[in-house]
């Protein structure tokens, strides 16, 4: 894999574990900026255990240990002096199922930009309103930003709760299946979303959905049994992987 000039996220000799089970063995990827970056493999293959290492999600779990090296801009985000709540604010996170809190669809936007001590209600407006544009859902909620987020429809909570983590303005937003839950039409949403967010953020995307992969994302990374079988450019990798352990789950032989 050739080297990148300047990574967004650069991970060296990477192993986790959970207690003495070891997940991931090895790692070595390079994320570059502004682009998506997808990590594609079959269930339990360390995947999603690896995306959370990228902004210490796995901290709250409680045996769990990194070793190895994971820079964001150079900065070692294990070292002892990493202040964990700046990470996440700069690496935000979208989980499989959404996650609105039971507020309203303004609150929930508030939340982050309020945590980090943002009071001025119009500058919260104005955040609130380019938030909610930037995840394409201004439209559908602007006349009841009042009302509970919960009464939204599945795909809109996921959105949502992009348009949450990108109020507080993050350099990375990681998502993990962000569209497994949902119906064709609100996945289509989604993976527009992230093609319009790209470039403004890096993403890096875990999904089980080859077609997903191939359209939204620019860099493919196959996982297998904790370790990377292949990383590359995804035309690549979907048209002319290296390995045979690559096309074979690919075209669907494994996995």
């Amino acid at each position: 894999m050739t080297q990148l000039e300047n990574p967004k996220i650069d991970v060296t000799n990477l192993d986790f574990y959970y207690g003495t089970s070891q997940a991931l063995f090895d790692v070595n990827l390079q994320i570059p900026s502004g682009q998506v970056t997808a990590f594609i493999g079959p269930s339990g293959c360390g995947k999603s255990t690896f995306l959370r290492t990228l902004n210490r999600m796995n901290d709250t779990i409680d045996g769990t240990r990194a070793t190895g090296k994971v820079l964001l801009d150079g900065q070692d985000i294990y070292a002892p002096t990493t202040d964990v709540v700046s990470l996440r604010k700069r690496v935000g996170m979208i989980f499989q199922k959404s996650t609105p809190f039971p507020k309203s669809i303004y609150e929930n936007i508030a939340y982050g930009p309020k945590l980090h001590g943002e009071r001025d209600k119009k500058i919260l407006d104005e955040l609130i309103e380019s938030s909610l544009k930037r995840a394409a859902l201004w439209d559908e909620v602007k006349d009841r930003l009042n009302k509970s987020a919960l009464g939204l429809s599945g795909g809109q909570q996921q959105r949502l709760c992009i348009a949450r983590a990108i109020a507080v303005s993050p350099d990375v937003l990681l998502m993990d299946e962000p569209a497994s839950a949902l119906d064709p039409k609100s996945t289509a949403k989604i993976e527009d979303l992230i093609e319009e967010l790209k470039g403004e953020f890096t993403i890096a995307i875990v999904t089980h959905n080859m077609q997903q992969a191939a359209r939204v994302s620019d860099k493919t990374a196959f996982f297998f049994e904790g370790k990377i079988i292949e990383y590359g450019d995804t035309e690549k990798i979907f048209t002319q992987p290296d390995k045979k352990q690559t096309e074979d789950y690919i075209t669907g032989r494994f996995g």
